[in-house]
């Protein structure tokens, strides 16, 4: 079996010393070169060109996002963005994911030792995707033996299964979306191409806290539609997306004929908060044959077996299709439980949307 081959490109040693310690211990991938910026990085790749590279954004003579622009012109290579928690760093950081990157990790909150025992999982996991994800037809590559993790929590840890019964179906409609790696350029090519008359929606984007805002606040600069950061009790109308703020759980409650959302701490669910099996199964709750659920690229089954209670509520289900997807993780799991109604390519997603309003 093929390793993985990485490069990292972080201004801090200590960084790229984590990093590829972290890389190196894990099964089927191999660091094959650091580099402290993008000027080292490009002298190295004439030696050896990666599968994977891990990328700061902020380092000197050259930032992450000229490279990274650079190299997606040259030749398309899979980029995960090592990025600081920061609300700064958040804005650059989704300059870069619209450049072409297909996720992010975050740096260390407190230190290279919580870094250690806290993020192998997500590092891991996150460059095991990459390297099999279309990057402008990257070719798909096989998928490696996964790392140990902890045991996944279902949406049960936040919503239990029965109880309220949605309506039946009214002239209040809802979409809900749920996506992962490579979802940030995914809805961003969905929403720019909605009018402002159009269903109101909810997502769930997997994405670390303090990027949400950046990333609401620059799809509303983009779209017709208004789109922001979901807060606690926003009521869901026509012509908005709510995006689940990173770090908190989003569910849709009603509330007579109206839609809100409940914005709320909890464990993480298939390793994900804000999870978007908790988004979808509060849907097949509280609104049935109300609404639409679509699954969109990422890597994990989050979202197949909410969309499958969808389904079974009455609710429209649709997957993106794997030609279109970056990683076809999520799409496909749910395919293959039965939670799928219609496959569309990403393009015909938004036709998907304004069919709710017929």
């Amino acid at each position: 079996m093929n390793r993985i081959k990485v490069m990292v490109v972080d201004d801090s040693a200590v960084v790229r010393q984590v990093i590829s310690q972290l890389l190196e211990e894990s099964p089927g991938i191999e660091v094959v070169a650091a580099a402290a910026d993008p000027l080292i990085a490009m002298e190295k790749l004439k030696q050896q060109w990666p599968d994977v590279i891990v990328l700061d954004v902020e380092m000197p003579r050259m930032d992450g996002i000229t490279f990274l622009r650079k190299l997606m012109h040259e030749r398309p290579t899979p980029v995960v963005i090592c990025s600081t928690l920061t609300e700064k760093g958040a804005r650059t950081t989704l300059d870069a994911l619209a450049a072409g990157a297909v996720a992010i990790v975050t740096k260390p909150k407190l230190g290279l030792k919580d870094f250690l025992l806290e993020s192998k999982g997500e590092l891991v996991n996150t460059v095991r995707a990459a390297a099999g994800a279309r990057v402008r037809q990257l070719a798909h590559r096989p998928a490696t033996e996964p790392v140990p993790v902890a045991p996944k929590l279902t949406a049960d840890a936040m919503l239990s299964k029965g109880g309220t019964v949605a309506m039946s179906r009214t002239t209040e409609r809802v979409v809900a979306i749920g996506t992962s790696t490579g979802g940030t350029q995914a809805l961003e090519e969905v929403l720019t191409a909605l009018p402002r008359v159009c269903p109101g929606m909810v997502i769930v984007q997997h994405m670390p806290e303090k990027f949400t805002a950046a990333f609401a606040a620059r799809l509303d600069g983009l779209c017709q539609i208004s789109v922001r950061e979901a807060s606690h009790n926003d009521r869901v109308v026509p012509g908005q997306a709510l995006i689940a703020p990173g770090g908190k759980h989003m569910l849709l409650k009603r509330s007579g004929a109206q839609y809100f959302v409940e914005v709320l701490d909890g464990p993480l669910v298939n390793r994900h908060r804000p999870s978007v099996d908790v988004l979808f199964r509060s849907l097949a709750k509280s609104a049935g044959a109300n609404a639409l659920g679509i699954i969109m690229t990422g890597m994990g089954d989050d979202g197949a077996a909410g969309l499958l209670e969808m389904r079974q509520a009455g609710a429209r289900t649709v997957a993106q299709d794997e030609r279109s997807c970056v990683v076809f993780g999520m799409p496909k799991e749910a395919i293959r439980r039965g939670a799928v109604e219609r496959t569309v390519p990403l393009s015909e997603v938004p036709r998907e949307i304004l069919a709710q309003l017929s």
